[in-house]
């Protein structure tokens, strides 16, 4: 969801024009996110019929997956160093990240924003929204959106421990392990088991954070992070232990600790992840084309297996309207994995500048959402209107997201991204080899309802 281009600050505008298909993707999904959730409160019909057949959110949620998982790599083996990336990462998504979590907290304390049980222990949450995986620690979703920055969290420490082993260019292996693993233990995985009680939960995310932050800053200590085709040496034993059991303890919470929504969620996602990896590993002729297109083909059916043979779980509490889920979860993933075929067959096209643009601010249209439609609520705005009304209200709420996502990137967003650039410059590898501009021949949200509801991304 947070995503940079891989050639943003090392190429030329027309390189990175080539990657316009890409955010306007993001941009496209971040609006069928906005209005999965807005709905509840206005064209409650549209809703209605389109979730016989759609879960839009968790629709717009699987396209961010697939795009993250295509860009993240590139913009790591760009850098040539695991140092780079970090920080990178870090001036790119915690600004806008703790922004929201501030005005949340402040809208809490008006009585406006829900804080999801977060304040009955202000510890646990914390520790969880330290790094920010929510999600697998035991905190609150706050913004509601943020449980998938969870599951990117564990991406980023997975993809860095890879390119520090040289191991990172299996990405059809790794996809296809997750959606084996999604499919073989999606039934039995626990939800929450390391963080039952406030007592376990709290050892829980003191232990997390202290391996994932001592692991991550081991690895930034390494000189130089080997991965690449032109890099020589490598980080050190030590660099790649701590950027391993980091990664390692991200897995191991996705595994057995993750809260919402599915035992079989996070095998899922990180197979679609991998599968983004592994086109872009395509169209960087690091694997044949009809192999990778196999593979993807069998990353989804595993996927789809996955939700439909685990969910016919009696207990569940979607088992009560089980066709409903089962067309939702089939079109969900089988349709942002055509959305992404189509956003490839259509990257040499001019696309509409608005499009792209949307992708530009969509990290922040993604957190910042949620609080606005908390405005809306607590100033009455929803109720019974006329269909006019209806519309009316969803255009002035789409207007209000949007001025506050452009301030938020204009203010924030970029300047912030520009000084961890200058930062990150240090550490990045001038020998590692960017990769090849993306041409035909070459390459958020879901709230967490606290009921059991539809998810919504």
């Amino acid at each position: 969801m947070a995503l940079t281009h891989p050639l943003a600050g090392a190429g030329t505008k027309a390189a990175a024009s080539r990657l316009d298909w890409l955010d306007a993707m993001r941009g496209f999904a971040a609006l069928c996110v906005v209005f999965d959730h807005v709905s509840y409160h206005v064209l409650l019909p549209v809703r209605h019929v389109l979730s016989h057949h759609l879960d839009l959110g968790q629709y717009g949620v699987y396209v961010f997956f697939l795009v993250s998982g295509y860009i993240i790599p590139a913009s790591l083996e760009r850098r040539g160093s695991v140092r780079g990336f970090w920080v990178g990462r870090a001036f790119r998504l915690y600004p806008p990240y703790l922004l929201a979590l501030a005005i949340s907290l402040v809208g809490f304390a008006f009585g406006v924003v829900s804080m999801a049980g977060a304040n009955r222990h202000w510890l646990i949450a914390g520790l969880s929204w330290l790094l920010m995986m929510p999600n697998m620690m035991a905190g609150a979703n706050i913004p509601n959106v943020t449980w998938t920055l969870s599951y990117e969290m564990v991406f980023y420490l997975l993809v860095a421990a890879l390119y520090s082993l040289r191991a990172h260019r299996q990405s059809g292996g790794y996809a296809l392990a997750c959606g084996i693993a999604a499919v073989a233990l999606g039934g039995v995985l626990p939800m929450n088991a390391l963080s039952h009680g406030a007592v376990n939960a709290l050892r829980t995310n003191i232990v997390a954070d202290a391996v994932i932050v001592g692991g991550v800053i081991l690895a930034l200590r390494g000189k130089q992070s080997g991965g690449g085709r032109h890099a020589k040496g490598g980080p050190g034993l030590l660099a790649i232990g701590g950027g391993c059991a980091a990664a390692l303890a991200g897995l191991t919470l996705l595994t057995f600790n993750q809260f919402y929504p599915y035992p079989w969620t996070g095998y899922t996602i990180l197979a679609f992840m991998f599968t983004g990896t592994l086109i872009y590993r395509a169209e960087q002729g690091d694997i044949g084309r009809a192999r990778a297109a196999v593979i993807a083909v069998a990353v989804l059916g595993l996927t789809l297996a996955a939700g439909l043979a685990d969910g016919r779980q009696s207990h569940a509490w979607w088992a009560a309207d089980w066709p409903r889920w089962r067309d939702q979860w089939i079109t969900s993933l089988v349709g942002a994995a055509l959305t992404f075929g189509l956003g490839m067959l259509a990257r040499r096209r001019r696309i509409p500048r608005v499009l792209p643009w949307l992708g530009v601010i969509s990290y922040s249209v993604y957190l910042f959402h949620p609080l606005v439609l908390s405005g809306f609520e607590a100033a009455g705005l929803f109720g019974k209107h006329s269909l006019a009304g209806q519309v009316g209200l969803l255009a002035a709420f789409v207007v209000a997201v949007i001025g506050v996502s452009v301030a938020s990137y204009y203010l924030l967003e970029r300047p912030m991204q520009k000084l961890g650039r200058r930062l990150a410059k240090r550490w990045d590898d001038q020998r590692a080899k960017p990769p090849a501009p993306v041409t035909a021949a070459a390459p958020v949200t879901a709230a967490a309802p606290a009921a059991p509801t539809a998810m919504r991304a």
